[in-house]
C-alpha cells in the first residue's frame, strides 16, 4: 500500500467564533482536501471559561473543532492565511500518513 506525507491541522474554537466564515474559506479559497467540523458538548480554553449547553439555553456558544488534511506545503499557507481569522493558541497540526 502506498503512503502519502501530510499535514493533519485542528482549529478549536466556538460557535460564538463564526466557524462558518473560517469553512468557506477552507472550501472556496483554500480548496483543501476535506474539512470536518465536530461540535463538542462541553470544553475550555486557556481562560477556564466553560462551554456548555443546558436544557435551557436558547444561543449555543459550543466547542467547534475544525479538522482538515492536506500537503505539508499548502497546509503551512493555510494556516498563514488562517491567521488572520483565528487567535492566536487555536491551531494545532501534526505530520501524518495517508494511505493511497
Amino acid at each position: 500500500m502506498k503512503t502519502l506525507d501530510v499535514r493533519c491541522v485542528r482549529v478549536y474554537l466556538t460557535e460564538h467564533d463564526k466557524y462558518q466564515r473560517l469553512l468557506a474559506r477552507l472550501h472556496d479559497v483554500e480548496k483543501v482536501r476535506g474539512v470536518t467540523v465536530f461540535r463538542g458538548i462541553s470544553g475550555f480554553g486557556k481562560n477556564g471559561h466553560i462551554h456548555s449547553a443546558q436544557l435551557i439555553d436558547t444561543v449555543l456558544d459550543l466547542p467547534i473543532v475544525i479538522e482538515f488534511f492536506d500537503e505539508p506545503e499548502r497546509v503551512e499557507a493555510i494556516i498563514a492565511h488562517l491567521r488572520e481569522l483565528v487567535p492566536p493558541g487555536h491551531i494545532l497540526s501534526w505530520a501524518a500518513q495517508l494511505e493511497v
